[in-house]
């Protein structure tokens, strides 16, 4: 029998970074059973002292924190340390082995990663593309994509267009409804534009439509998620990607990050021919 930890994420800014971290970390372990909290813009050490408070409540209570705040951030040790509480820094070590390296100091300004520069913009512009070309809307705009996805339904288009797109990434993806019939507007594509095909194993690919099916009551169950149906369906995808010089993707046992950098790859490759 496992123990359940409860695990407190504290960060002076949004917490995105200090969950990706948690998310990276806690992947390693095979049996980690925990509860997780969050605390973001916690910028003094009334909050703090409110959050050590829950914290020494609990049994097993880890805390995870980014407070760039030298002396918040100390504080927090101090009485994690006071608690019995196991307490780590993901950032501290870092930035100051950074600033000796750079010798310069760091500004210890929190949330100075989300300063509206020139990348911010981009990343927004790239969020909205990818959004008003969802699913094969306006596939008219292919040229202006910086990455197109091709792929028959549920293997994970979506979701990775909102990720690239995050990353700057303009995404457009178009489901192949009927993998034979190529879209007329991948026939004109330029000879460096990024098209990737995506492809999943047709068993997985029969669960995951099942599930959607439940959702979507105006889909027909027997037909969508027909696994003899999903195998034509996808073999013949893999060979439009193969007649137009596509790389291909399986998506089947990769996660969407994983998948994006993938694709990430690909385009920079493309992009430096």
């Amino acid at each position: 029998m496992t123990n359940k930890y409860q695990i407190f994420l504290i960060s002076d800014s949004t917490g995105e970074t200090l969950d990706r971290i948690f998310l990276a970390l806690q992947s390693q372990f095979a049996n980690f059973e925990y509860d997780k909290k969050e605390f973001v813009f916690i910028r003094t050490q009334q909050q703090i002292e409110k959050i050590i408070k829950e914290c020494s409540e609990k049994n097993n209570s880890i805390i995870l924190y980014t407070i760039v705040d030298t002396k918040l951030a100390k504080f927090l040790a101090t009485q994690s340390s006071k608690n019995n509480i196991p307490c780590f820094g993901v950032l501290g070590n870092l930035i100051l082995s950074f600033s000796k390296i750079l010798n310069q100091k760091a500004t210890h300004k929190p949330s100075a990663q989300h300063v509206l520069d020139e990348e911010y913009y981009k990343r927004i512009e790239a969020i909205q593309f990818t959004m008003t070309h969802d699913d094969g809307k306006k596939n008219e705009d292919v040229p202006l994509a910086d990455i197109v996805l091709l792929g028959v339904s549920r293997t994970s288009k979506t979701p990775t267009s909102i990720y690239l797109a995050n990353r700057g990434y303009k995404t457009l993806n178009i489901p192949l409804v009927d993998p034979k019939q190529t879209p007329d507007i991948l026939k004109k594509k330029q000879e460096n534009q990024c098209i990737v095909g995506l492809f999943a194993d047709p068993e997985r690919l029969s669960e995951i439509r099942k599930t959607r099916a439940n959702v979507n009551q105006n889909i027909d169950l027997k037909s969508y998620t027909d696994v003899e149906k999903i195998r034509t369906e996808v073999e013949s995808s893999k060979m439009l990607f193969k007649k137009f010089g596509y790389p291909a993707i399986d998506v089947t046992r990769r996660s969407v990050e994983e998948t994006a950098a993938s694709i990430v790859k690909i385009y920079e490759i493309k992009k430096n021919k």
